[in-house]
């Protein structure tokens, strides 16, 4: 007893504009923090910026993975494309982590060689940067978790790294500015530092990229809430079994439904479509529902359970 229920276009237009935002802006801030690294002899610039052509690209594969989720299921995928959209997150996630060695490496080659104190107008184009990334971190987490968007979550964290590996960049180059002669590799040092945390948030959502294309089931708190939904359907005795799986900005669902054993077989399908109507219009997202009908205390009574 299963119907594929049509996805909200909404969600699936949020998250792509969502995206587009992020890759714009991606776009200037790259140019403006690379520019402002060479004239201003910063490292820890010239690293951010990197870093930010390096979101560019794990911008266009959310927005590419979200574009293929969204599409509907066919005969070679029954289940849909949602897990294009876990695909996008671990791409994403191995970026940053290459990203972040990548810094690393660099950082401790610059740390060997000595070089010029960076300018002071570098500070001010880090403070407009960091802004810009925090708000753009915010605005794009919240929709992630509105739309329920692993790779919009691993997106906005990819632009907290850059805010952090601004927040090093700031620190170091004041250091070094300060300090003066013999502290110009605070720069770089920064730089390492930001390296460490951009590595870190790496490894962070490809966890979680990983356990979403391996099925593992989502938070107790939303089988709960289903069991709940499907409980409350007139005629149900009991909740036997419930799966839940994510699959894109989706969830489907497998459900194990108890009624009474002497009614009509017609009387307990209409139960099991009940159920099911129930299920997909709760706010919850869900979009297959696979009900299977069983009489009250037969596995227990048959010592099957």
């Amino acid at each position: 007893m299963s119907s594929q229920n049509l996805k909200d276009p909404d969600r699936f237009d949020r998250g792509v504009r969502t995206v587009l935002v992020g890759l714009s802006s991606n776009v200037l801030l790259a140019v403006i923090k690379i520019v402002t690294g060479i004239l201003g002899n910063s490292y820890a610039l010239m690293a951010d910026g990197i870093e930010s052509t390096m979101d560019i690209f794990s911008s266009a594969v959310v927005l590419g993975g979200i574009k293929i989720s969204s599409l509907p299921a066919d005969e070679n995928h029954p289940y849909g494309h949602g897990k294009a959209e876990s695909l996008a997150a671990m791409t994403v996630s191995l970026v940053l982590l290459m990203a972040g060695i990548g810094v690393a490496i660099k950082s401790v080659l610059e740390i060997m060689q000595p070089h010029h104190t960076p300018a002071f107008f570098t500070l001010i184009v880090l403070v407009g940067v960091i802004i810009t990334k925090e708000i753009l971190f915010r605005f794009i987490f919240s929709v992630g978790k509105s739309v329920n968007s692993l790779s919009l979550k691993a997106e906005a964290w990819h632009h907290r790294s850059d805010a952090l590996t601004s927040v090093a960049a700031f620190i170091g180059i004041s250091i070094a500015i300060i300090g003066g002669k013999g502290y110009e590799s605070a720069d770089d040092w920064a730089a390492l530092a930001a390296s460490g945390i951009i590595i870190y948030n790496g490894i962070h959502m490809l966890k979680y990229a990983v356990k979403e294309i391996m099925d593992y089931a989502p938070n107790p708190d939303t089988e709960e809430t289903i069991r709940s939904i499907a409980g409350r359907v007139p005629g149900v005795v009991a909740i036997e079994k419930c799966r839940v799986r994510k699959s894109g900005l989706n969830l489907f669902v497998d459900i194990h439904v108890e009624v009474n054993g002497d009614m009509a077989v017609s009387d307990a399908h209409l139960i099991g479509h009940n159920v099911k109507d129930a299920l997909m219009t709760a706010p919850l997202g869900i979009a297959d529902v696979l009900v299977h009908i069983e009489p009250a205390g037969f596995l227990k009574s048959k010592n099957i359970i």
